[in-house]
């Protein structure tokens, strides 16, 4: 009983805390509810054939959304590129370019080798403060709660269109339930660094601090 508990406990963190701080796309009304931000943190959820995966082409839809609507003034496009053959923010740049999202409204992570990672990055590399963080709705809670405890004003979005892969749904609930414990440690326990802790960078001070056409 008491394993059970433990087990659960991060989920239940993330869960709770992240409660007030989130919304579903492509429900009525959505973008009325999020609020403004200073960028839009999509994170990086896979490269097929050097080409975003379903489930991250839909993120960076749910950004450009927030980014035409003007609830963001940039788009930090945060995944991995460990790899010289492997680059999810390249890709993810360019997905949006061909969407018309404009290229100086873009700022790349190559360093977001996990959540925990994108959302410290955010506030100490790019000096971010206020964010919407773009994903599933499967791993909205876990985002949002890590971002916050990283120290950032966050609200998250989650699109909800892998419920058609029932299959997959079982899957992404076990690894949630296994990453949300990881995060618990990372944030909570040990106060980890990212793997690239910096320097810190300016790209997304020059957007922000430049006039909005």
């Amino acid at each position: 009983m008491l394993a059970s508990v433990l087990a659960l406990a991060p989920m239940t963190w993330a869960w709770l805390d992240s409660s007030p701080h989130r919304a579903t796309a492509d429900t009525d009304g959505w973008l009325a509810r999020v609020p403004a931000a200073q960028a839009a943190l999509v994170l990086g959820a896979g490269l097929y054939g050097g080409q975003p995966s379903p489930m991250l082409a839909r993120r960076l839809d749910v950004a450009a959304e927030l980014y035409r609507a003007g609830k963001v003034k940039a788009l930090l496009l945060s995944g991995d590129n460990s790899r010289k053959e492997y680059d999810e923010p390249t890709a993810m740049r360019d997905y949006l370019t061909h969407k018309g999202v404009p290229v100086d409204a873009m700022v790349l992570d190559y360093a977001g080798f996990d959540t925990w990672d994108s959302c410290v990055r955010a506030r100490k590399v790019f000096g971010a403060q206020r964010l919407t963080v773009v994903t599933q709705v499967f791993h909205i809670p876990r985002a949002v709660t890590l971002c916050r405890t990283a120290g950032l004003e966050t609200y998250g979005v989650g699109d909800d269109s892998t419920k058609q892969w029932a299959a997959a749904t079982y899957a992404y609930a076990t690894r949630e339930l296994l990453a949300t414990a990881k995060g618990f440690a990372d944030a909570i326990l040990l106060r980890s660094d990212p793997v690239f802790p910096g320097p810190r960078e300016t790209s997304l001070d020059q957007i922000l601090t430049h006039p909005t056409p």
